[in-house]
């Protein structure tokens, strides 16, 4: 493996965390736990040059923090993901709303209650379980009224925010990607409803964007057919991380409630995770596990599309933390820009933001697992 010099840069580590966004207008209309910062964002379209004629690409979106904090930039952006939740929650975050337009639809739902729980009978036991019977029933009954609205931004808005109201009124508990049932006395629904419109409607009377809407798109990163060669200035994404949770099993509730037309084979939870065979890297992969190799070798069809995407001289920001194994910390940072060098990138440096303690077993400490920023700039 080659040698790549490494800047420390711990003071970061909050940056590579959602915590900073909870506060923020529509950053928080969303939790996604596994998301970085408007702040690093920020601080990354800086670093890279990225300017208001700049076209900037996110190829694993999320929840639409580059997309949302390139709008409040004045900068141009394009959002992909391969999860129909995190198309919803980035679209719904990126689009341009009137408030005073919203005030009304709100009024409209509030004053309009719809009778219609078609759909009800088709639902999971899970998600059966998941609400009490009347709750569910308004749920189901609310999200066809939203779907009557004719502004198709404003079925967007208000779907997000159904969808938070209902899972606080819901008796689910996650614990990292399980799901557990715990029954309890919930909120009404409907005033959970109308107080969390009322904050999203406040949110965008707040904010004022001079670039936007966004772009947001269903698709996966290694196959963007919908991004041009050589249109794009910037990449800043943070792609899922090696072994970590799977976390759209935490989300299936919303998924199945909220994403229409979803299938649990629609959604590719992230990259990586279901190797069938040792595939052949553009590097050597050594004694690495099959199921790093297979990673790695779906981040290296993701960068060779950013490569081709990318302008001659555009650069890329890439969040990426270290896999813990049994016996081992695969240095995914160091990995990933042996690859991209392979592939015609120049690494300009790794900047490491967090680290933590790898154990297994919870007892015997086997190393530590890096949180990194990887800088490459196409040559």
């Amino acid at each position: 493996m080659r040698k790549y010099q490494i800047e420390e840069r711990y003071d970061l580590w909050r940056l590579a965390t959602f915590i900073p966004n909870q506060d923020l207008p529509i950053h928080r209309w969303f939790y996604f736990k596994e998301g970085f910062s408007r702040d690093l964002v920020e601080m990354l379209c800086k670093e890279l040059g990225v300017n208001k004629n700049s076209m900037v690409l996110d190829p694993f979106v999320g929840s639409g923090t580059t997309s949302l904090t390139c709008m409040e930039l004045g900068i141009r952006s394009i959002g992909i993901d391969a999860s129909p939740l995190a198309v919803l929650v980035a679209a719904a975050k990126t689009r341009i709303y009137s408030a005073s337009d919203l005030a009304k639809s709100l009024k409209w739902l509030m004053d309009n209650p719809c009778h219609d729980v078609s759909g009800i009978d088709n639902l999971s036991p899970l998600t059966r379980r998941a609400f009490p019977p009347g709750i569910l029933k308004q749920v189901v009954s609310l999200k066809n009224c939203i779907r009557l609205l004719e502004n198709p931004d404003h079925r967007l808005f208000f779907t997000l925010c159904l969808m938070n109201a209902a899972m606080r009124a819901s008796y689910v508990r996650k614990d990292g990607s399980v799901i557990k049932i715990v029954k309890r006395p919930v909120p009404r629904l409907l005033s959970l409803f109308n107080r969390f419109a009322n904050e999203m409607i406040s949110d965008v009377s707040r904010v004022r964007f001079s670039a936007g809407p966004a772009d947001i798109y269903l698709g996966d990163a290694r196959r963007m057919e919908m991004i041009p060669d050589e249109s794009i200035d910037a990449v800043i994404t943070s792609p899922p991380y090696l072994n970590k949770i799977e976390y759209t099993k935490a989300y299936e509730v919303e998924l199945e409630l909220f994403v229409s037309g979803h299938s649990p084979d629609m959604v590719r939870s992230y990259i990586g995770m279901t190797p069938r065979e040792r595939a052949s890297l553009m590097i050597d992969a050594g004694d690495l596990p099959d199921s790093a190799v297979a990673y790695l070798k779906d981040m290296e069809a993701s960068l060779l599309e950013m490569h081709r995407a990318l302008k001659r001289d555009g650069r890329a920001a890439i969040v990426v933390a270290g896999g813990v194994y049994p016996d081992r910390v695969v240095e995914t940072d160091l990995l990933i820009s042996e690859i991209a060098e392979a592939i015609g990138f120049r690494v300009d440096k790794i900047r490491a933001i967090n680290r933590r303690v790898a154990t297994t077993g919870r007892i015997r400490r086997i190393g530590e697992s890096r949180e990194s920023v990887v800088y490459l700039t196409k040559k």
